[in-house]
């Protein structure tokens, strides 16, 4: 409704830090659906948390996978979203209800995933040393891209804009345009360095409007090309970037870069520290750097897509970068005046009249003439910022938000008596830290039977090595702490794993074995921590070292301490 206000005219870039996003669990990959309305936040215990972007409050918690979630995309429609984690598993959801719908395992890492922009039966997966594959995933097929050297599997793809083609950039430099129903090549070029030497691609991003795209390079520079014009070159062309975007300064390595909303300008995250630049497209020129805290290293950058602002993650924890927003008064009413201090108001002798006796009846010209007219209410014209320049309408279909339902902690606590199947539930014995309350709390918040099982399609990918281990889970210091944060160690159960001594059940006779000082809670006879016994022994002074002595009971002079 508001989105016309938007000064089109001003500066179209956050300024300033606008809160955060905090998923109880670290958040890891992010992503908006089409209208911005949702995101999506992939956390390294699996979960997916979609958040109400305007409410900033959590809509919905999918318990998707049990590993890392590594990446995220919407389908166009915003009713399905496809997930990948650490352990090569490829999801997807359907985000009113929970439910996975289908899962895909790979024999390798996922690095990314993406939807088809269009056709929301295809999906594009890039695999660790393995090219580029594209699901079907109405039927559970795959088909495997070409790619330019077989020797050469580290490759990353995008689909364009609207789906026509899939662009695919190899360690080498070397860009692949390829068609997407029939997977031919259309075009190709190398991207080189100024001594003609090739560079690493990094990432390839589209931007939501115009043919641009960008490449991220391992030489640290952003280059900025017209799709256009890549596709005029045809194969083994030579085309000039629109832009080289760099830090010249720190030579800044780039972590992940995506373009604007409206494609203008050009966000990077550095992946030495939570800093974001942004570019002006056009220009080339830095127009804002934001810096987050210090010493904390950037995961991912995500840009609304309409508004100016962006989110990214970083120490586990989503980060909301807006504008500072200005209270504009004389907006509303064009005679406004701020006063400093009370004034006098001084009323008109007719102002406050039912009619005005004395006012003569002016003639109907122009915009007092059209006041008479009747009014359209019932007609939504169609918002220009959420459709695309080959669409006319809106999508009817689309989902924007999710109701959000009330969650219920414990149902034994329940005021108005506990639902109809706690009973069902209260009768299956479950350990409550391993998961029996997790599950009443999903079957009472969403309020239906288990799910069905989703169906699993093996890919199968020839020479591809299955002992890869994901980028994530590869960083120094973060491989295992990631995977133990992530749940209960085994074995462990409510506060006994944080006391070191736990009292061992002995068989006959207590055999006789030094005991320390500290351990006598826990090994003086009958008592586990503090009991009677322990306690009686301790304050005889019998046990001060040497071996371990049992005693007769007796009973304690103080009342209420047995």
């Amino acid at each position: 409704m508001n989105l016309e206000l938007l000064e089109s005219f001003g500066q179209n870039y956050p300024e300033e830090a606008d809160g955060t996003l905090d998923c109880i669990s670290m958040a890891l990959t992010c992503t908006f659906n089409r209208w911005g309305t949702l995101l999506a936040v992939g956390c390294n215990d699996g979960r997916i948390v979609i958040w109400d972007f305007l409410t900033r409050g959590i809509a919905k918690i999918i318990s998707a996978h049990i590993h890392p979630v590594c990446s995220l995309c919407w389908s166009r429609d915003g009713h399905k979203l496809v997930s990948a984690s650490t352990d090569n598993i490829v999801s997807q959801w359907d985000v009113l209800t929970g439910d996975c719908d289908q899962r895909f395992r790979f024999p390798s890492p996922i690095l990314k995933l993406q939807c088809h922009p269009r056709d929301m039966d295809k999906v594009l997966v890039c695999p660790m040393k393995s090219a580029p594959v594209l699901l079907t995933l109405s039927d559970s097929k795959h088909v495997v891209l070409p790619v330019d050297d077989d020797s050469d599997l580290n490759v990353v793809a995008a689909f364009d804009r609207r789906g026509e083609y899939i662009y695919t950039g190899n360690a080498k430099g070397k860009i692949l345009v390829l068609n997407t129903d029939t997977q031919e090549l259309v075009a190709s070029f190398r991207v080189t360095t100024g001594t003609s030497n090739t560079t690493a691609i990094k990432s390839i991003e589209f931007a939501r409007k115009g043919s641009c795209f960008l490449i991220n390079t391992a030489d640290r520079i952003i280059r900025v090309y017209d799709g256009r014009e890549i596709l005029t070159c045809g194969r083994d062309g030579e085309p000039e970037p629109m832009q080289k975007l760099q830090d010249l300064v720190n030579r800044t390595p780039w972590k992940r870069c995506c373009f604007s909303g409206d494609g203008e300008y050009i966000v990077a995250g550095s992946a030495r520290q939570h800093a974001l630049y942004i570019w002006e497209k056009s220009i080339g020129n830095l127009v804002k750097i934001l810096h987050g805290t210090r010493g904390e290293l950037l995961l991912d950058v995500a840009w609304h897509p309409v508004r100016p602002i962006i989110a990214s993650i970083s120490s586990g924890v989503v980060s909301i970068w807006a504008q500072n927003q200005v209270e504009n008064w004389s907006a509303f009413a064009p005679d406004f005046k701020e006063l400093d201090e009370n004034v006098e108001y001084e009323e008109r002798e007719s102002e406050f009249d039912i009619e005005d006796e004395d006012k003569s009846e002016p003639e109907q010209t122009g915009a007092d003439a059209a006041e008479d007219e009747e009014v359209d209410v019932t007609t939504v014209d169609p918002i220009v910022a959420f459709c695309s320049s080959d669409e006319e309408m809106e999508d009817c279909k689309a989902l924007l938000y999710l109701p959000i339902a009330p969650e219920v902690e414990d149902p034994e606590e329940n005021p108005f008596g506990p639902p109809p199947d706690a009973a069902v539930q209260a009768a299956t014995p479950e350990d409550p830290l391993t998961g029996g309350d997790k599950k009443q709390r999903q079957l009472s918040s969403e309020g239906g039977p288990t799910k069905k099982k989703a169906r699993t399609t093996v890919i199968e990918l020839q020479g591809v090595p299955s002992d890869e281990v994901h980028p994530l889970l590869g960083v120094k210091g973060d491989g295992k702490s990631k995977k133990k944060t992530a749940g209960r160690p085994k074995g462990s159960k409510g506060k006994d794993k944080d006391f070191p001594f736990r009292p061992k059940p002995y068989k006959g006779d207590r055999p006789s074995f030094p005991v320390g000082a500290e351990a006598l809670g826990s090994s003086a006879p009958g008592g586990g921590l503090g009991g009677g016994g322990g306690m009686k022994c301790r304050a005889e002074g019998v046990l001060a070292t040497g071996a371990l002595v049992s005693q007769p009971y007796k009973q304690h002079d103080v009342g209420g301490m047995d």
